[in-house]
């Protein structure tokens, strides 16, 4: 198989799994560099890399733009430049940064994050029930329907409920007990209020139940209805930073500097280390680290 196929095999079990990653790939590349374009690798939370973009310098500095790219959702094209290169101020959606490690090429690499769709449980075999999964598909969401039953809370950002009494307590408990931030019941004021008294809730889980559900712009119909509840799901999400709760927390990679070059370096098992004195040190690539272990030998 070829590093692209692999890649692109990489990406296909990620999406499956739900993972969210950023996709790089080489756009541009000025000799002298080992990089071509085409050349792409998958970027994890944890620093991990898969692929081929450069060498280690070259990885490092893509390294640390695929994590803000992670936490931004926001596409970049970063230009990795050579000292006395042509430099590029910051645009937006654009970055350069000076390598001092390069031997006088340069590389620009596009990176694109690869966050899951925001999952909506839908509980319900109404009109109402049945568009929120229509539109909520056309949003682009992932969507868990259970027309009869007990919300799949688990993994979700939210849970809208609209059964007309049916499993109404149920599919609020289990979305509680899965951490689930927005919960939405389609009901009047009165018969809401009243579901949510019934399960004597503490302020905290109350405040994550949002009955009756929708913004309000006078919907009639089902799909009305529907729009509206989408809107304000989208809104929780876009504007008031609502997400899935985590099944596992993330481990944020350590960061270091390079005390030979000053790069900022992502120290992983694969991060050349050298310890002296009970110090520890890490390097961008296996030079710098040569060249300070010799100024430590004669200092």
């Amino acid at each position: 198989m070829t590093a692209s196929r692999r890649v692109n095999a990489r990406v296909a079990e990620l999406v499956e799994a739900r993972v969210p990653f950023v996709l790089a790939t080489v756009v541009r590349a000025e000799m002298p560099t080992s990089a071509r374009p085409g050349d792409a690798a998958i970027i994890q939370a944890d620093g991990s890399i898969e692929g081929f973009v450069g060498g280690q310098c070259a990885e490092g500095s893509v390294k640390l733009a695929a994590l803000d790219v992670l936490d931004s959702d926001e596409a970049l094209l970063l230009r990795v430049l050579p000292e006395d290169g042509e430099h590029f101020p910051d645009r937006p959606g654009a970055r350069a940064v000076v390598n001092p490690c390069l031997s006088g090429g340069a590389i620009e690499v596009f990176l694109e994050p690869k966050l899951p769709a925001a999952q909506l449980s839908i509980v319900g075999s109404t009109p109402i029930a049945d568009a929120l999964a229509q539109f909520g598909t056309q949003l682009g969401y992932r969507i868990e329907h259970t027309p009869n039953g007990v919300a799949n809370a688990n993994g979700s950002t939210a849970v809208l409920i609209s059964s007309h009494g049916r499993y109404e307590e149920e599919s609020i408990t289990a979305a509680l007990d899965a951490d689930v931030g927005f919960i939405g019941l389609v009901a009047s004021a009165t018969r809401g209020a009243a579901v949510i008294d019934s399960l004597n809730l503490d302020s905290s889980a109350r405040a994550v139940i949002h009955s009756p559900v929708g913004v309000e712009i006078g919907a009639r119909t089902a799909e009305e209805v529907a729009l509206s509840v989408l809107a304000e799901v989208t809104k929780a999400i876009r504007v008031d930073g609502l997400t899935a709760p985590q099944a596992t927390a993330v481990v944020a990679p350590v960061e270091t500097i390079d005390p030979i070059c000053g790069m900022t370096v992502i120290v992983g098992h694969d991060t050349p280390h050298l310890q002296n004195n009970g110090d520890d040190y890490w390097y961008c690539n296996v030079g710098c680290r040569t060249r300070h272990s010799e100024e430590l030998a004669t200092s």
